[in-house]
């Protein structure tokens, strides 16, 4: 599991509030636990939370997948702004290096990912 010397953290959050409320859906990961939250109000369904935790090899190829897409690196300024339509934002803390990420919700209705312009 991570230690306090090598601190590891990572939240994606993706959701937007609609007619049929404030829908999201969240995963986190902090100290060895793994959240999942699922908030859909579509015909009135409930909120789902999950919570496990996960042993040192799942710790191990987490940070991997991190490090490995270089997101750390990234810098999301010129990122479309979060907007009616929704948000998705990105938390990273990996070593020394810390990023958060705030963009409009990227789907098939909107840009397609490569025209964003990325200046990392």
């Amino acid at each position: 599991m991570s230690s306090e010397s090598d601190p590891f953290y990572f939240r994606y959050y993706t959701g937007h509030s609609g007619k049929h409320g404030h829908e999201f859906l969240e995963f986190e990961y902090s100290h060895g636990r793994l959240r999942y939250a699922n908030n859909s109000n579509y015909r009135n369904d409930s909120l789902i939370r999950k919570e496990m935790f996960v042993g040192p090899l799942i710790v191990k190829e987490l940070k991997r997948i991190v490090e490995t897409s270089e997101i750390v690196k990234e810098d999301d300024s010129n990122w479309p702004k979060p907007n009616i339509v929704g948000k998705q934002e990105l938390e990273v803390r990996l070593g020394t290096d810390h990023i958060s990420f705030h963009t409009a919700k990227i789907d098939k209705h909107t840009a397609p990912v490569n025209t964003l312009h990325n200046t990392g």
